[in-house]
């Protein structure tokens, strides 16, 4: 059983055989709540400097401290918990996993995406790929993932090619100039990866 994943921001990931998981995105769901304490505790330490009390000696600013501090964790673990899940899954009904090299500190230069790429936990996900099927004694391999989402997996036809255009971040569907197949963008890209791996691994 071989398998490839597109990782993308829209869902957490999508498969070579179509599916998707969803993107939980655990810190967004408690981004006002924490932003709120978080305010709360700068408040609080403000009133500690002004009264000129060591913040370790001030209560409730160390009680609020907990409070932030907890909301954090919790995000933290549910996601770590969701990737766990996530990673297990694939590698134990797969012989073969092929997913895309990441580069997430050029990702995470955007920052019109970063919060949502550090939120997703990638990086993380990948690693616990790489350790599991060493455990499960199955394959994982990462192949580059330039122009995956470009490429027709059918005929081989390259957007931004031969007078065409290359495809936007919104157009999440396509059709191919050269054979009219019709692509689901990240389903497309899954299978241009899969291929990649396979490929690799016959090299």
């Amino acid at each position: 059983s071989q398998i490839g994943i597109d990782l993308n921001l829209d869902n957490f990931l999508t498969d070579s055989n179509g599916d998707t998981v969803a993107n939980p995105c655990y810190y967004h769901r408690i981004k006002s709540k924490l932003a709120s304490a978080q305010r709360t505790l700068s408040r609080r330490a403000r009133r500690a400097k002004q009264e000129h009390r060591p913040l370790h000696q001030a209560k409730r600013y160390q009680k609020q401290r907990s409070i932030v501090a907890k909301q954090a964790r919790k995000a933290a673990n549910q996601r770590k918990d969701f990737l766990h899940v996530a990673s297990t899954t694939l590698v134990k009904n797969h012989d073969l996993v092929v997913a895309e090299e990441l580069r997430s500190k050029n990702l995470l230069k955007n920052h019109a995406l970063a919060l949502s790429i550090s939120d997703v936990g990638w990086g993380h996900f990948l690693d616990m790929m790489t350790y599991k099927a060493s455990l499960y004694g199955k394959q994982f391999v990462t192949v580059d993932p330039k122009h995956t989402t470009q490429t027709c997996h059918t005929c081989g036809f390259v957007m931004g090619t031969a007078g065409t255009h290359k495809l936007t971040l919104a157009q999440r569907q396509w059709d191919c100039p050269q054979c009219g197949q019709h692509h689901i963008r990240d389903h497309n890209a899954a299978l241009n990866i899969l291929a990649r791996g396979i490929t690799k691994l016959a090299g």
